[in-house]
């Protein structure tokens, strides 16, 4: 029997209803997308509402000029990846790179940007699956950025690291950030008045190019028009020419992202990824995401007895670990927009799983072990080689965003909704940083930084190529019994993403776990494999634990030769998750009580 990983009382309670339920990374916005529902609106209204909200509560974090990745599913209706990825711009070739002097795409800075493809994303499924009005859904993100919100620890910290990059070389930020050059303190009330009118100013045109007897759909549609090719992308391509600044190489570049990369730019949606786990069918984004490696994780890890995964024991927390590094070494050889859906096909096989399975031990590997494709040659590592050759990585928890003096621990956004007529939403958003570019100061954002997880090596599967989305870190999930969404989930975390995902699966669909004890219980992951994020390092061998976990288990791992780094005993992990029984209609929502910000709420 799977001994249970939650130690002591809960931080949290279960949270269970019948009306409507909400999770995300902070309380305000977990709020106002309960409100949206309380109102008579969708999940689908209320996932619109908390997305821009986080714009304003979570700048640090994520942004209208970033990125979306969600996995949407209206009731009784087959679900869908709700795609918000943008492509590079088609002036970022690696050639301009390498005359740039670079041999590595930036960290910080607007060369690094992507098309920005959240905004467009969101207008989308409003467009499609929503019932409210943009004005109303606008007016919580509106209000935050107008009469202010007391800014959470951590981005009061995020601001303080990057404050004399914003004094000495990125003004703009330096405007809306600081105050006499001063970063704010936790708890200090903070507002994005340009932000406040940016969307007051997307509302008022929608509305007038819409006309009188417009419908919501044509006002709707208007925003995404006005968006990509109105004053929104005027403003972002009067910046990109006309701004030159540092970036995280420490040299000084324009950007690349142009009016007409914007206007171009559509959000779509696309079949999710399928795998299985302990009989549950679980719903991923495609190879263009990671989304894959936790299907591929699992798929290894459901050749395992119950006790085989303990996660109370050496021997499960080993097995985990081993089956995410085969996992993610795959995601460097193979994923990207040019790996075929035959190729994926194998990748997900029984088959293959079973031939992965057999290369787990009794000790730790150090070095990256990709599987080899049928018809396929040796996988192209790129950058870096099998026995990690490269410099050691921090023990990050997140998305690393940079100042000019080194690194600065980011990370992203999550939320996922649920509602009494069983449509669900779980979406990841990020980039758009306010530490990621200098702000746009018409506009109140910045620009995202996608591009870093693109090589400038033209063999990779993951190389820069313009018009071309980077893989995306961004990996939301849902579960499905017998034809039913009965959760959906995710986190925060950059290369955490899915690695954290798998184990609160295995806790919950193995151990038997509640959700909300699942997020709770010791997590841990690896860094055995290089970051997504510049300047591409880790730690062969690396895994990241939090001291939860106990001395005793920890000692047994790096006595099977893991290099261990303790995090601490409450610092991994970001995840939340709704759910319902199909059977008798009861919600139920979960949320991270780590760092006392994300929070579910619902009834």
């Amino acid at each position: 029997m799977v001994k249970s990983a939650s130690q002591g009382l809960q931080a949290r309670p279960d949270l269970t209803g019948s009306f409507g339920m909400c999770a995300s990374t902070h309380w305000i916005a977990s709020s106002s997308a309960q409100a949206v529902l309380e109102r008579g609106g969708n999940a689908f209204d209320a996932a619109f509402a908390a997305a821009f909200v986080l714009h304003v509560v979570e700048p640090h974090l994520n942004g209208p000029g970033g990125d979306l990745v969600a996995l949407i599913a209206p009731a009784d209706k087959t679900p869908q990846v709700l795609m918000g990825q943008g492509p590079a711009p088609l002036a970022a070739s690696m050639e301009h790179f390498r005359a740039e002097g670079l041999d590595k795409v930036p960290g910080a800075g607007a060369l690094a940007a992507a098309v920005p493809g959240a905004v467009d994303a969101w207008l989308l499924m409003l467009r499609d699956h929503g019932t409210w009005e943009l004005s109303d859904l606008l007016e919580y993100a509106i209000h935050y950025a107008s009469f202010g919100h007391q800014i959470i620890p951590r981005a009061a910290e995020a601001i303080a690291a990057v404050a004399s990059l914003f004094r000495e070389s990125w003004p703009s930020s330096a405007a809306l950030w600081l105050t006499d050059g001063v970063a704010p303190q936790a708890g200090e009330v903070v507002r994005n008045p340009d932000y406040a009118r940016t969307l007051g100013r997307l509302v008022e045109e929608s509305s007038t190019r819409a006309g009188e007897g417009g419908s919501r759909v044509e006002r709707v549609e208007a925003a995404r028009l006005i968006w990509r090719s109105g004053f929104v992308a005027e403003a972002v391509d009067e910046f990109v020419r006309s701004t030159p600044h540092l970036h995280s190489s420490g040299t000084v570049h324009r950007g690349v992202l142009t009016l007409k990369d914007m206007a171009a730019f559509r959000a779509t949606y696309e079949a999710p990824v399928t795998g299985s786990f302990r009989g549950v069918h679980i719903l991923k984004a495609g190879q263009w995401s990671q989304g894959p490696v936790l299907l591929q994780a699992l798929a290894i890890l459901d050749g395992f007895e119950d006790d085989d995964l303990d996660l109370t024991t050496d021997v499960g927390v080993h097995h985990v670990l081993e089956a995410l590094k085969l996992a993610m070494a795959d995601r460097e050889a193979y994923y990207g927009e040019g790996l075929s859906q035959h190729d994926l096909r194998d990748l997900l096989s029984v088959e293959y799983a079973k031939e992965r399975r057999s290369l787990i031990g009794a000790a730790a590997t150090h070095q990256m072990r990709p599987g080899r494709l049928p018809g396929r040659d040796e996988p192209h590592l790129g950058a870096f080689d099998l026995a990690g050759q490269m410099p050691a990585a921090h023990a990050g928890v997140g998305e690393p965003t940079v100042s000019e003096s080194g690194v600065v621990q980011g990370d992203t956004c999550h939320l996922d909704v649920v509602d009494r007529w069983g449509n669900a939403v779980s979406a990841t958003a990020s980039g758009g940083w306010l530490q990621s570019s200098p702000t746009i100061a018409p506009l109140g954002f910045a620009l995202g930084t996608r591009l870093q997880m693109a090589w400038l090596d033209a063999r990779s599967p993951s190389a820069l190529r313009p018009g071309k989305r980077p893989r995306t870190t961004l990996t939301p999930t849902m579960l499905v019994r017998d034809g039913a969404v009965v959760s959906a989930l995710g986190t925060p975390g950059g290369d955490q993403q899915d690695q954290w995902q798998v184990v609160y699966l295995v806790n919950t669909l193995v151990a038997g776990l509640t959700p909300q004890q699942a997020i709770e219980a010791p997590t841990f992951h690896s860094t055995s494999f290089p970051g997504s994020f510049w300047p591409r390092t880790w730690t062969p061998g690396g895994a990241v634990v939090e001291d939860r976990l106990g001395d005793e288990l920890i000692a047994k791992l790096i006595r099977r030769g893991h290099v261990v780094t303790r995090a601490g005993d409450w610092a991994l992990g970001r995840m939340s998750s709704v759910s319902r029984d199909p059977s008798t209609g009861l919600l139920a929502a979960a949320a991270n009580p780590r760092g006392a910000q994300g929070y579910a709420v619902g009834r």
